[in-house]
C-alpha cells in the first residue's frame, strides 16, 4: 500500500502539470492595442523638442 501512495505523488504531479500547461497556453482575449498605443505616446514624447530650462547663470568667482 505504501508504494502505490508514493507512486500516487508523481501522477498527481503531472496532473499539476497538464492543468498548468493548458492554462498557461491558453487563447488571450486582450490584444498588443495597449502596448502599442503606449509606445506611440513614448516615441511622440522623444520626438518632441525639450522645453528650455532656464538658462543658468555664469559662476562668479570671489575675490578672497
Amino acid at each position: 500500500m505504501g508504494a502505490l501512495l508514493w507512486l500516487l505523488i508523481p501522477v498527481l504531479a503531472g496532473l499539476a502539470a497538464a492543468m498548468w500547461s493548458s492554462w498557461a497556453m491558453r487563447h488571450r482575449k486582450s490584444g498588443d492595442g495597449a502596448e502599442l498605443a503606449g509606445y506611440a505616446r513614448f516615441r511622440a514624447a522623444m520626438e518632441r523638442e525639450h522645453v528650455a530650462a532656464a538658462p543658468v547663470p555664469e559662476q562668479v568667482s570671489d575675490p578672497v
